[in-house]
């Protein structure tokens, strides 16, 4: 099959409350990440790889860092005359219209109905993942599912109401629970579908009828029984963010380079916006190990297992171990910073000491002076 006969919706709000922390001044889509990235980089990255040249990124709120991030999509290939990267912001007012997917795909269907693209691909931004969306078309399409669902195998992420899928051996979906907990590994929805566009606009008609906004619940899960779901398994090394601790763990894992080969795979690269920095320039007082440094920082200090961003400044006597410092943050001299993630532009003063641990990391707000 052609795949710029599929288009993409990725949705840059769903899940903000699981990461208050960081998705108070921005969309989770937003959320940087790996030094250089944004969360919303690996789905649209996936989309273009795919050869789909439409996508609409449905936002809610918080989304002006999200629009400065994507710009016109030029770095994605994606700022064209034709089709190429589309807003979809919230119509109308109040939050109860964006309580669910469904709601959210009622505020975009002139959009949908506009398209000649024979499929849609549905995707959530909080899961990071060098995912090659042509075999989940081609899976798609040679099952001859009605809708298709990106699943993975493990222990449930926490705080999110995800699909837990039982499948018969051809792959078809034959029960379905949604829940936030469960007991030892499962399968689990990604949060990633694929279904053609005329049955989307027919299952967000019949919902939004009958006042029902959940696309798992309302719609999933009650045609198990009646209609052809399957299950996809992804093969690709895949990350779920769902709280904080799982946020600093998956910057963590990125000190693996077994984990970088994975992720950045040269065939399918994750492409993000391009920014002209310096190099990162090391002092003769630096002492570096284990971390991802990128450009533009300036460091004077000790850094140890540890990501930084662009343009942190780590000043002379400063330590910092275990910790993830976004961009243009500033770190005094002789501080002392264990399991510490700073959003952009936190100024930690000269012999401040700040220390977290692994499951519960201390969290610095955007533009703080400690």
């Amino acid at each position: 099959m052609r795949y710029n006969t599929a288009l993409g919706l990725l949705f840059s709000n769903m899940h903000d409350d699981t990461l208050p922390e960081l998705t108070a001044v921005r969309a989770m889509g937003s959320v940087p990440f790996g030094g250089r990235y944004r969360l919303i980089d690996f789905a649209l990255s996936n989309l273009v790889n795919a050869g789909v040249s439409k996508v609409g990124v449905v936002t809610k709120s918080n989304y002006q860092s999200l629009m400065d991030h994507l710009g016109s999509g030029k770095a994605w290939d994606l700022s064209r005359k034709s089709e190429g990267l589309y807003f979809l912001p919230p119509f109308g007012g109040g939050e109860e219209q964006y309580d669910g997917r469904i709601t959210s795909l009622s505020g975009v269907l002139p959009f949908l109905r506009n398209s000649k693209e024979e499929y849609v691909i549905l995707s959530d931004c909080h899961f990071v993942g060098n995912i090659d969306y042509r075999k989940l078309i081609k899976a798609h399409v040679e099952s001859g599912a009605e809708v298709t669902m990106a699943c993975l195998n493990g222990e449930l992420p926490e705080n999110i109401f995800s699909p837990i899928v039982a499948t018969d051996e051809t792959g078809r979906i034959t029960d379905m629970i949604i829940t936030d907990h469960s007991s030892g590994p499962v399968t689990y929805g990604l949060g990633l579908y694929i279904l053609s566009r005329q049955l989307l606009l027919q299952f967000v008609d019949i919902a939004v009828s009958r006042n029902q906004r959940s696309f798992e619940w309302d719609v999933l899960q009650r045609h198990v029984a009646d209609r052809r779901l399957y299950a996809y398994m992804v093969p690709e090394y895949t990350m779920v963010i769902s709280s904080l601790a799982s946020y600093f763990k998956a910057n963590y894992a990125l000190l693996d380079a077994s984990v970088r080969e994975k992720l950045f795979v040269s065939k399918r690269p994750i492409y993000t916006k391009v920014r002209d920095c310096a190099p990162a320039l090391y002092g003769l007082h630096a002492d570096v190990s284990g971390s991802l440094i990128a450009d533009g920082c300036k460091i004077d200090g000790s850094v140890d297992n540890s990501v930084l961003f662009r343009n942190v400044h780590v000043t002379r006597g400063a330590k910092v171990r275990n910790c993830i410092l976004m961009q243009g943050s500033m770190i005094g001299a002789n501080s002392d910073l264990d399991y510490v993630i700073t959003d952009k532009y936190v100024c930690v003063r000269e012999g401040r000491a700040l220390k977290g641990c692994d499951g519960y990391p201390v969290t610095i707000r955007k533009n703080t002076m400690v």
